[in-house]
């Protein structure tokens, strides 16, 4: 099988598998290569594995944004200004 056209028939077959499992079931196929060159080929191909993304990026609703106090003060001397995280 070559990995070209093999990737796209296992991405048919398998649309969660990202490089890593691709590279598996290539191996179980006798197909040496490894995980960067299936990657590459993936990418290259426009192939994407179907997975949830994280939402890191997107506020809370009502999530109040508190402003920058230091903003424009110059820090020139040492124990001029602290910081601490409240968990």
């Amino acid at each position: 099988m070559r990995p070209c056209a093999g990737s796209t028939e296992l991405h048919l077959n398998y649309p969660f598998a990202g490089s890593r499992m691709l590279r598996d079931m290539f191996r179980a196929e006798g197909v040496a290569i490894g995980r960067e060159r299936v990657a590459t080929l993936i990418r290259r191909m426009g192939i994407e594995a179907i997975c949830r993304r994280p939402n890191t990026s997107k506020p809370a609703a009502g999530h109040e944004i508190y402003p920058y106090l230091l903003r424009g003060l110059v820090v020139d001397r040492p124990n001029h200004v602290w910081a601490m995280d409240i968990m």
